[in-house]
C-alpha cells in the first residue's frame, strides 16, 4: 500500500480546512486557506506572531483524529525563541511546525491578524441597586484585641449591637489580629445579613462584582461597583473552547469521544474568564480581592462545563441536566482569581437546551409582566426562543448551527475588521455594493479602497450573509426555494456555473467573495430551524402573530431587522415593533448581580415557564420544511410587503434542467 502523503488540517476558530502534503508548515497551510495567522518575520521564528495551539482528540464532526505525533518535534529555532521570549508548552510556532498526519490547529486571539470584534458590549438598563453583600463600619477604638478569635467575636458583637445583624457564619480568612490593633474602625462585608465575607482595617468604601456571560463563541465580563451599580469595565474575548468544536454538539461529541476531556474544557473557560476579570481590574486599578460577588449565565452546555458537570447527557435524549436549579458556589472552588469567599451565583436553566442565558434574557425583558405577546430570540449556534405574555410564557431552543457566525460559508468568517456586514444589490446590473467592519464607506464611494487598505475585504460575517441572500432574492438572483438561477433576460458575468449549480460573485477584489449554492442552503437550514421553533411556540399559545419581536444577544444587535424578516428568520410583525434588546443575557446577569431580590424573581418565573422540546414535537419538521422557502412557503408577510417589493415568481425563468448522464 502506497504511503499516504496528503493530510487534513482544520483551523479553529475559522473552521477552514484543507488537505496538504507531508512537510507543509502550518503557516504555509494557513496562507493557502486564507486563515488569519499573523507573521511579520517571513517565517524565520523571530517575531513569534504565528503561535498556534495543536489540539489532540477525536473530532467526529470533521471525521479526523488529531494527534501531536502528527507534527514534527520542537525545532532548534523554537527552542531558541522560547529561551529568548518564552513559548508556552502547549504552543508551537506555525512557521516551524510541519505536518505528517491529520491535525486540528487553534489560532489564539493574539495570533490573529484581524482579531474578531467581540460584540458583547454592555447595554445600559435601569436596575434596582440592592446587592446581596453590603459594607458596614464598626468602631473598635475602645476595644482591646488579643487574638484572632477575640477579633471575630468583637465583629459579631458590634454588628449585632450597631447594625442589628446576627452573624451565623464567618467565612475563613487568613489574617493577623495585630494588623487591626491600631485601627479606630473596621469595614466588614456582610452577605445576606448573616455571613461575614471579609473585613479590613479602616474605612473601605468600595466593593465590586462581576457579571459573566459565557457564550459558545464569545465570553463577556462586566465589572460593576456593587454600591452604585456603575459598570466600570467591560471585557470580552473568543471562547477558547472553540478549538474543541465550533458548536455545542461538537464539544459534547468531543467529550463523548475523549473521556475525561470535559476537565480540559472546564479549565480552559475558567482560565479565560479569570484573565478577563484581571484585565478589567488592571484597567481601573482595582484589587481583585475586593470583588465579592459574581453572576454567571450561559447555555446548558456552557453552564455545565463552567461548573465542572459532565455535558455528555445533554447530547442525547432526554437531554438531562445535572441540575436546572440556580447554583451558588464559592469563588475558591472555581479559581476565578477574585476574593476566595466571593459568591458565584449561576442563574437557573429552563431545560436541556434552554439555559441560564435564556433565564437572564427573560429577567431583562420580563415578558411575564406584559399584556402584549412578545417573541424573544437569541440567535446563536443554538437559538433560544421565548414567546408569551403575563398569562403564559413558553420557551424552546432550536439548532441553528454556526452558519450565522460565518462557519460553513464559503467566504464566511466571524465578525472582524474586513468582514462584509452590509450588502445592497442593483436589480438591473446585479452588481453589489458592500460595507465592511472597520470602514463607514460603501464600496462604490470615493475613498473606499484607501479606507480599507489596511484591513482589506476578507470575507463575510453573519449580518452580511443575511443581507446578501435577502438582496439576492429581491433581485431575482435566487428563487423563493433558494436556488441560484441562470439569468436568461439579463446578461451578467456575476453568476457562473459552479459544478452542478451556480454561484454569485458578491465582491471581486484582491480576495474574491463568492456566494455558493451550499452557502444559501446552510443559511436556509439555520433560519428554518429558528422560524419553525417560533411558529411552534406561537401555535402552542394559540396566536398567529406576535405584537413585538426582540432580538437578544450580540448577533441580534448588528443585523438589520427588516432583512432578517425578509430572509424568513422571524415571522410577520410590524417592522416598528422589531428591535434589538442588545446583549440581554449580560443585562440579566448584571440585574441578578446588583439586585438580590431579582434572583428569587427569576427562579419563580422559570418554574412557571413551559418548556417545549422541539426535537420531539411532531409538527416541528413540517414547520421546518415550509420555513426553508424565502421568506416562507405560505405564511403571511403583509407587514414586510409594506417595506419591500417582492419579485414575481415568474419574473425570472428558473432553469432546473440537467443533462442526463450517459449509461
Amino acid at each position: 500500500m502506497a504511503e499516504k502523503n496528503q493530510f487534513q488540517i482544520i483551523f479553529m476558530p475559522s473552521g477552514k480546512r484543507g488537505e496538504f502534503e507531508k512537510g507543509t508548515t502550518i503557516l504555509q497551510a494557513s496562507r493557502s486557506l486564507g486563515v488569519d495567522l499573523d507573521s511579520v518575520c517571513g517565517g524565520r521564528a523571530i517575531c513569534g506572531r504565528c503561535q498556534i495551539e495543536p489540539t489532540e482528540g477525536e473530532f467526529a464532526k470533521h471525521g479526523i483524529t488529531s494527534n501531536l505525533s502528527n507534527l514534527n518535534r520542537l525545532t532548534e529555532s523554537e527552542i531558541k525563541y522560547s529561551k529568548r521570549k518564552g513559548l508556552e508548552s502547549s504552543r508551537r510556532l506555525g512557521c516551524q511546525t510541519m505536518i505528517s498526519g491529520d491535525i486540528v490547529i487553534d489560532v489564539p486571539e493574539e495570533s490573529q491578524l484581524h482579531q474578531q470584534v467581540v460584540r458583547k458590549e454592555f447595554e445600559a438598563s435601569s436596575v434596582t441597586i440592592n446587592p446581596i453583600s453590603k459594607l458596614h463600619l464598626i468602631d473598635i477604638g475602645q476595644s482591646s484585641i488579643d487574638s484572632n478569635d477575640h477579633l471575630e467575636e468583637l465583629i459579631k458583637k458590634k454588628l449585632s449591637v450597631d447594625w442589628e445583624i446576627e452573624i451565623s457564619q464567618m467565612l475563613p480568612k487568613n489574617f493577623d489580629y495585630k494588623s487591626f490593633s491600631e485601627s479606630e474602625n473596621i469595614t466588614i462585608a456582610v452577605r445576606e445579613k448573616n455571613s461575614v465575607v471579609d473585613f479590613w482595617p479602616g474605612l473601605v468604601e468600595k466593593i465590586y462584582g462581576v457579571s459573566i456571560d459565557i457564550g459558545s463563541t464569545t465570553l463577556a465580563v462586566n465589572l460593576s461597583d456593587l454600591q452604585t451599580g456603575e459598570v466600570l469595565a467591560s471585557e470580552g474575548s473568543m471562547n477558547p473552547q472553540i478549538r474543541f468544536g465550533e458548536d455545542l454538539m461538537s464539544r459534547v461529541s468531543y467529550c463523548m469521544l475523549n473521556p475525561g476531556s470535559e476537565k480540559k474544557l472546564t479549565e480552559t473557560v475558567r482560565n479565560s474568564i479569570k484573565q478577563l476579570i484581571m484585565k478589567a481590574c488592571e484597567t481601573h486599578k482595582i484589587d481583585p480581592e475586593q470583588i465579592l460577588e459574581a453572576t454567571v449565565v450561559g447555555n446548558p452546555v456552557m453552564h455545565h462545563l463552567f461548573l465542572g458537570f459532565d455535558p455528555v447527557p445533554l447530547g442525547v435524549a432526554p437531554f438531562k441536566l445535572e441540575t436546572s436549579d440556580s447554583v451558588t458556589e464559592l469563588s475558591k472552588n472555581l479559581d476565578l482569581g477574585i476574593n476566595e469567599n466571593a459568591s458565584v451565583y449561576v442563574l437557573p436553566c429552563l431545560a436541556g437546551h434552554v439555559g441560564a442565558d435564556a433565564a437572564a434574557v427573560i429577567l431583562a425583558e420580563k415578558p411575564y409582566e406584559e399584556e402584549k405577546y412578545s417573541l424573544i430570540v437569541d440567535v446563536g449556534t443554538n437559538a433560544e426562543i421565548i414567546v408569551g405574555n403575563k398569562d403564559k410564557v413558553l420557551a424552546a431552543s432550536s439548532p441553528t448551527g454556526p452558519a450565522f457566525e460565518g462557519a460553513q460559508i464559503n467566504s464566511g468568517q466571524r465578525a472582524a475588521p474586513g468582514a462584509i456586514e452590509r450588502v445592497r444589490i442593483d436589480p438591473e446590473t446585479l452588481s453589489a455594493k458592500i460595507k465592511v467592519i472597520g470602514s463607514d464607506l460603501w464600496s462604490d464611494e470615493s475613498g473606499f479602497e484607501e479606507d480599507t487598505e489596511n484591513i482589506g475585504v476578507t470575507g463575510i460575517c453573519g449580518s452580511g450573509i443575511i443581507e446578501a441572500i435577502a438582496e439576492m432574492f429581491l433581485c431575482g438572483i435566487i428563487s423563493s426555494e433558494g436556488l441560484i438561477q441562470e439569468q436568461t433576460e439579463r446578461t451578467t458575468d456575476l453568476i457562473f456555473k459552479d459544478g452542478r449549480t451556480f454561484s454569485y460573485i458578491l465582491f471581486d477584489g484582491s480576495q474574491k467573495i463568492v456566494i455558493t449554492q451550499n452557502d444559501i442552503r446552510a443559511i436556509q437550514l439555520a433560519k428554518a430551524a429558528l422560524y419553525a421553533g417560533a411558529k411552534l411556540l406561537m401555535d402552542k399559545i394559540g396566536i398567529n402573530q406576535v405584537d413585538k419581536i426582540r432580538f437578544a444577544g450580540a448577533f441580534g444587535s448588528h443585523i438589520d431587522v427588516k432583512y432578517a424578516m425578509m430572509l424568513g428568520l422571524i415571522p410577520n410583525c410590524k417592522i416598528s415593533e422589531v428591535s434589538s434588546s442588545g446583549n440581554a443575557a449580560s443585562t440579566g446577569a448584571r440585574i441578578a448581580l446588583l439586585d438580590s431580590e431579582s434572583r428569587q424573581e427569576i427562579e419563580t418565573a422559570v418554574r412557571k415557564i413551559e418548556k417545549i422540546e422541539t426535537a420531539t414535537e411532531p409538527l416541528f419538521q413540517d414547520y421546518f420544511v415550509k420555513a426553508m422557502s424565502i421568506p416562507h412557503e405560505s405564511d403571511d408577510f403583509s407587514e414586510l410587503k409594506k417595506v419591500f417589493k417582492f419579485p414575481e415568481k415568474n419574473e425570472v425563468e428558473i432553469r432546473s434542467k440537467r443533462k442526463r448522464r450517459r449509461t
